[in-house]
């Protein structure tokens, strides 16, 4: 039976918060073998992924990884992937992000990993990212990193404008001000039209826009927590605080390296991408990282972003994946492997220590994955990714291109969502 055409049921919802429909796929997975062999194929879109199974290769003779890059899930990576794992020519293991993992746990394409890593090292995660990957009673991938929402801004752009690195949202508007009078040309940050991250910042507002009543969904997108955040940028946008534009575009590394903007909502993964765009431009040192503004004076988070890593149907030797997936995830030698293109922080616990010494972290001006522990503990719990959250990613985008106001996107994103669960056989509140 498909999950994402079954009935949810209450015990779908779990106290991490992570929900599915009601009954599940059943595991293809076979009890943990004492010792796995054989070849295995590797998909990820993931930058240094390729070394990550080299190492693996080098570090034992009993499995061979065979690696393939995939486009990202923006240039058409999940097409493709589910593509392939419904013509049976899908790979092993596979990267997925956690908003799409449920989608991909729903249809079967992934299978739960509970009978295949030992269950201590399930248990080594938090509850907040632990239910990022489980649904029922089921653990469908093994977390890979657990990106909190951080804030980056140019700290000489903000002394010139003779203010502070703002602790809440009424600073960070007074903030924008002070850059804007300082320098008419300069913004302190963007608004991403083609990516915007109202979800994020709903979360870390303390919206869930996924929840259950009963045996139905509950959908609460424009919910009043999010309708504040929106409203707030919708000002800062109106007012010409903020600078509305599509992110990783040209003209917006460009406004990066010519000064026009000098603050970046992203999360911890937005280090290294920062540095690339930027480093040519000598501001190497004016880059900091912040935890995100309160609105309340009470420290707040939320993730922005993550991916997992999981065994899909088409595995035919699912212990020696699992054996793969689980030096991926939790071996400091994956992660020195993967070495300095990126500025993961890890999932699992101790290997933020390893992160730290091969990430590019001599670029900024402060210490980075201090502010990324610091954001990391306060994640506000309870956030849940909806059962296809395809459908509201894509109504969230059009929404915010075509709506007369951010608050009115959300409207048009909680219709859309609405309308498109229940195409899909799901029984949906508001």
């Amino acid at each position: 039976m498909s999950l994402r055409r079954a009935p949810l049921t209450a015990a779908a919802f779990l106290a991490a918060g992570a929900l599915l429909a009601g009954c599940t796929s059943g595991s293809a997975a076979t009890p943990v073998a004492s010792k796995p062999t054989g070849e295995i194929t590797f998909w990820s879109s993931l930058s240094g992924m390729a070394d990550v199974a080299a190492a693996f290769n080098a570090s034992q003779d009993d499995v061979k990884v065979d690696f393939e890059e995939i486009p990202n899930g923006a240039n058409g990576g999940y097409t493709k992937l589910s593509a392939a794992i419904d013509s049976g020519t899908g790979p092993d293991v596979v990267g997925v992000e956690y908003y799409r993992l449920p989608g991909f746990a729903a249809s079967g394409q992934v299978v739960p990993v509970d009978d295949l890593v030992p269950a201590a090292t399930l248990d080594e995660y938090s509850d907040q990212v632990r239910g990022l990957v489980t649904f029922g009673d089921e653990t469908y991938g093994m977390p890979y990193d657990a990106p909190p929402l951080v804030m980056w801004y140019r700290q000489d752009v903000l002394d010139a404008a003779g203010v502070e690195v703002p602790t809440t949202w009424d600073e960070f508007e007074a903030a924008a001000r002070a850059v804007r009078k300082a320098d008419p040309d300069a913004y302190l940050t963007s608004f991403f039209t083609n990516e915007p991250p109202l979800a994020p910042l709903a979360w870390q507002a303390g919206a869930s826009w996924f929840g259950v009543d009963g045996d139905h969904w509950k959908v609460s997108i424009d919910d009043e927590a999010s309708t504040k955040v929106a409203d707030y940028w919708q000002k800062l946008v109106d007012e010409d605080l903020v600078k509305e534009q599509v992110g990783f575009s040209d003209e917006w590394n460009a406004d990066l390296n010519n000064g026009v903007v000098n603050g970046w909502v992203g999360g911890s993964w937005s280090a290294s991408g920062l540095m690339t765009r930027t480093e040519a431009a000598g501001q190497k040192g004016k880059w900091i990282a912040a935890v995100p503004p309160s609105w309340d004076g009470e420290p707040s988070g939320a993730l922005s972003g993550g991916t997992s890593f999981a065994v899909t149907k088409n595995s035919e030797n699912p212990a020696a994946a699992a054996k793969f997936l689980e030096f991926l995830t939790t071996d400091p030698a994956a992660v020195e492997a993967r070495g300095d293109v990126g500025t993961a922080y890890l999932a699992y616990p101790g290997l933020n220590d390893v992160a730290e010494k091969v990430a590019p972290t001599g670029y900024y001006g402060n210490d980075i994955y201090q502010v990324f522990d610091e954001a990391s503990a306060q994640v506000a719990p309870g956030w849940a990714w909806g059962p296809d959250y395809d459908i509201t990613n894509t109504a969230l985008v059009d929404a915010v291109t075509t709506a007369p106001t951010l608050g009115a996107a959300l409207e048009k994103t909680q219709g859309a969502t609405v309308g498109g669960l229940e195409q899909l056989g799901l029984d949906v509140t508001e």
